[in-house]
């Protein structure tokens, strides 16, 4: 009983810090979140953040898993509603790269994170979402909708697509019309990987 008390605080210590850290590196980047004011807003010391997360670019990975992983979730769930399994294929990646224009997806996800955590194709959370990608694929490529290529090779290549269009989208100054331009040509790439018709 002491045990599952001890680990409900932990996550709850764990949640506290990430939300306080989400908020602060939302409105003032990473570099400039101050580590006491995140750990006070949450009620809690700096001990608690480096006890659970080692130090503040491992709470600005848990902020950048946790995000991503909510983005992944949108952008399935856009899918999961179009007509066709290609159209869902593609429907997410179109959702994903058009998440670039939110605040807090810009600037924690697509700016600060590959500035302190690197190659964001290195990330766990994008892991997930290159599975997802290759078992849709797998799928079909054994329909017949796209060619027989290789599965794990189609799915880097248009996972990666999406994430270089969200980066670029995230860095522009013009983010609207990056957006247009980095949709269509993603659409005209992912486009390839279909069977001649007939």
């Amino acid at each position: 009983m002491a045990g599952k008390r001890r680990a409900e605080m932990m996550e709850e210590t764990r949640t506290k810090l990430i939300r306080s850290a989400r908020r602060a590196f939302s409105e003032k980047g990473y570099a400039a979140a101050s580590m006491d004011e995140l750990t006070a807003e949450a009620g809690l010391t700096r001990g608690a953040l480096y006890h659970n997360f080692g130090d503040k670019r491992g709470l600005l990975q848990a902020v950048v898993d946790q995000i991503d992983g909510e983005m992944a979730a949108r952008a399935q769930a856009v899918g999961a509603r179009a007509e066709t399994e290609w159209d869902g294929l593609l429907a997410e990646g179109v959702a994903y790269i058009e998440m670039a224009l939110e605040p807090e997806v810009q600037r924690i996800v697509l700016l600060d994170g590959p500035a302190f955590l690197g190659d964001p194709s290195q990330w766990p959370s994008q892991n997930g979402c290159l599975q997802v990608t290759l078992q849709k694929l797998e799928g079909l490529i054994a329909q017949g909708t796209v060619r027989p290529v290789d599965a794990e090779a189609a799915a880097r290549l248009l996972n990666g697509a999406a994430l270089n269009a969200a980066l670029w989208v995230a860095a522009s100054d013009q983010p609207q019309e990056v957006l247009a331009k980095a949709v269509e040509a993603f659409r005209v790439l992912a486009g390839g990987l279909l069977a001649a018709p007939g």
